[in-house]
């Protein structure tokens, strides 16, 4: 009992400091954005083409992109971030050459770094030789501020995932669903699930766990927005395949939508934990990439039986969410209707 509050104290902690940088600090929004973005240039491909396309179907070709992609982590990440903050590309390019061999989370640190570093050195250089010398300046300041954090991350963020893997392992139905819940609920709103699992380096069933309940929890989503009538077909469909692009709905409405994804997700990640699914690919807690890694770790029997089930713990997650917020909403309209009708004969009498 003790592992599985201290899992969840600092999976409660982790999303507290994710959420604070990604709304709070400049440009955080942007930089976890191309986070989410890398865990699918290079997880996600690893995933499915160096287990899937190359060990199970001995594809060696295939193979071989998947672990080219699955080492390029840091370097994708110290890409992309600055790229999404608005750098010239040729800084941001070199500054994931240089880090050949790092991982995704010192990348991410050292490309956060030159996305404000850059611009400051291509205002000050004199025109015609900025590239050069910025180059020249930008490769080893991102290498060292890589290898500099590198210890600060192992001993934190992932020190974190492992003990949320741990709890995971040791009480894994009570983890299943609180850590089911926990990550539909990030997965829908305008953080990204995809980067807080990347972040911690999550593995294994907890990681399993995670995948699974990103993939029932999108059910969740579409009953939701179907008995509750927000928006259209397309709007349904939407938030099932990639919540993020209904944001604005999300945001609008999150009570009954975050206790549906709860519920739901808590009960499509007690899915993944009967059938014992694991995923080494960190960071593809998301309903399409969250179906399909998966199937690079496990038996496709155990995977289609896990989501299957899991479908239906979304589903219910909705039934029962919707079912209970149309049962307090109505109560409390017809309260205030009672109370106008009241005020009105009082009027009356008055």
């Amino acid at each position: 009992m003790l592992l599985i509050l201290k899992g969840v104290g600092l999976l409660v902690l982790a999303l507290g400091i994710f959420s604070i940088f990604s709304l709070k600090a400049p440009k955080g929004k942007e930089a976890m954005s191309a986070l989410a973005g890398t865990a699918i240039a290079t997880f996600l491909v690893e995933a499915i083409h160096n287990y899937i396309s190359g060990d199970l179907l001995q594809i060696s070709f295939l193979k071989d992109v998947g672990l080219s992609s699955g080492n390029m982590g840091g370097v994708i990440a110290a890409i992309l971030v600055p790229l999404k903050m608005g750098v010239n590309p040729i800084f941001a390019v070199v500054a994931g050459a240089a880090l050949s061999g790092v991982g995704i989370i010192p990348g991410f640190v050292a490309g956060y770094v030159i996305g404000f570093v850059a611009p400051i050195i291509e205002k000050k250089l004199p025109k015609g030789v900025e590239v050069i010398f910025g180059a020249l300046m930008i490769a080893p300041l991102a290498r060292f501020i890589a290898i500099a954090v590198a210890p600060v991350i192992n001993s934190t963020l992932l020190n974190i995932g492992n003990v949320i893997i741990g709890a995971s392992e040791q009480s894994p139905m009570i983890m299943g669903f609180i850590l089911g819940g926990m990550i539909k609920v990030i997965c829908t709103s305008p953080l990204s699930s995809m980067a807080l699992t990347a972040m911690l380096g999550l593995q294994g069933l907890a990681m399993g766990i995670s995948c699974i309940a990103s993939f029932g929890g999108a059910f969740a989503n579409g009953i939701v927005f179907k008995r509750l009538k927000f928006g259209d077909s397309s709007n349904v469909i939407a938030v099932m395949l990639e919540p993020l692009t209904q944001a604005d709905i999300v945001t609008a409405h999150p009570v009954p939508i975050y206790f549906s994804n709860f519920i739901g997700g808590g009960l499509a990640g007690i899915s993944a934990v009967y059938f014992g699914i694991i995923t080494n690919a960190p960071g593809t807690a998301s309903p399409i990439p969250g179906m399909l890694a998966p199937f690079a770790f496990n038996p496709p029997s155990s995977v289609l039986m896990a989501l299957f089930f899991a479908a239906i713990g979304g589903i219910t997650g909705g039934l029962m969410g919707t079912t209970i917020y149309k049962f307090f909403t109505e109560r409390k309209e017809n309260s205030l209707k009672r109370q106008t009708i009241l005020t009105s004969v009082l009027k009356i009498f008055h």
